[in-house]
């Protein structure tokens, strides 16, 4: 497959299958995208949440495409196991990234109704991750995932010393 191909792929699926509806229609629903009280200084934490859990995605997407010959979409997944970027210090960056960018429109349009529904989509992220992610690509990549998994905690960053 092509890296066109897979690009135009990865883009569909991120901005009307997966993440974008998730991080986008929702919160923007659940919020109105309207503010009820004026700018606090807050707000801008959450705009710094939003553009931060940004770059995870973006990266995870452009490797996905680049280094792993594929998309992030299960119908077309990648031919190389990603393991580069932010891979080395946690194996689901681009969930993260998800997370941090819905509850950053929770702390910018203050509001809980959002927060609860990043957490719901953080939870039903790892289960899909147990239950059809990490299966799969142990299948798929062997004794290289089990050398990755070993290495790289799933969620939270390892501390390594020395």
């Amino acid at each position: 497959m092509s890296s066109r191909a897979n690009l135009w792929r990865t883009l569909i699926f991120v901005c009307f299958v997966g993440p974008g509806p998730v991080i986008g229609l929702v919160p923007c629903w659940l919020s109105g995208w309207q503010l009820h009280t004026p700018i606090a200084w807050w707000r801008y934490l959450g705009i710094v949440m939003v553009l931060a859990g940004a770059y995870p995605l973006a990266d995870s997407m452009v490797r996905f495409v680049h280094e792993g010959r594929g998309t992030p979409e299960p119908l077309h997944p990648t031919e190389k196991l990603v393991i580069t970027g932010l891979y080395r210090y946690v194996r689901n960056p681009m969930y993260l990234g998800a997370l941090i960018m819905i509850l950053g429109q929770a702390v910018f349009f203050e509001n809980w109704q959002v927060a609860v529904f990043g957490m719901i989509a953080w939870g039903a992220s790892f289960v899909f991750v147990l239950v059809y992610e990490e299966p799969t690509l142990r299948k798929k990549y062997g004794a290289e995932y089990e050398e990755y998994c070993r290495r790289v905690a799933r969620w939270v960053p390892k501390i390594r010393r020395g």
